[in-house]
């Protein structure tokens, strides 16, 4: 079963199997998103399974207007900024957390997708965020702004800083392996 209005309909009848299908489809996909927003699994499980229960919970709200996959990853980033939010880890700031690696070389153009997301969560919380809600997401700094109560500006000062500072991760990250090798 592909993921089509035809599956939709049928969880939004609770039919046990369409869910477990449509958990199947979107839950890779979904947690990798969890991922991006934090360092610890459990974390990402919790808010997977939780927006899970929002997905289900609100199919009725779904009107079949563009991707139901969008529409769910939306639901899974609106749940984990609540839940930033709510934990008040939500802070910009200027810093490097102590694990961030700094250096002063040029930064390599060849990266992976995983050591993308691995330089990402170095970043700071605010900046990591953003940088998710602007690249990843495709989120406007408009709404940015008005999803996390900031205004555009420092919406796009934190976009800019995050780049800088992965640039620098990355700087870092070539030079421990020019060592290695």
């Amino acid at each position: 079963m592909t993921l089509t209005d035809d599956l939709v309909k049928k969880c939004i009848n609770n039919e046990p199997a369409a869910q477990k299908e449509l958990y199947k489809q979107l839950g890779g996909k979904l947690f990798a998103i969890c991922l991006r927003y934090t360092k610890n699994r459990a974390e990402a499980e919790d808010w997977l399974q939780e927006s899970f229960i929002k997905i289900f919970t609100n199919l009725k709200s779904f009107k079949f207007e563009g991707s139901f996959e969008g529409w769910a990853k939306r639901i899974t980033v609106n749940h984990i900024l609540s839940d930033i939010k709510k934990q008040k880890k939500l802070k910009f700031t200027d810093e490097l957390e102590e694990n961030t690696l700094m250096v002063e070389e040029e930064a390599h153009s060849n990266i992976t997708k995983d050591e993308l997301i691995r330089f990402i969560n170095l970043l700071p919380e605010g900046k990591k965020v953003i940088f998710n809600l602007y690249v990843i997401e495709g989120y406007s700094h408009k709404e940015i702004a008005e999803t996390l109560n900031i205004n555009e500006g420092t919406s796009r000062g934190q976009l800019a800083k995050a780049r800088e500072q992965l640039v620098e991760i990355h700087k870092k990250h070539n030079r421990i392996n020019e060592r290695i090798s």
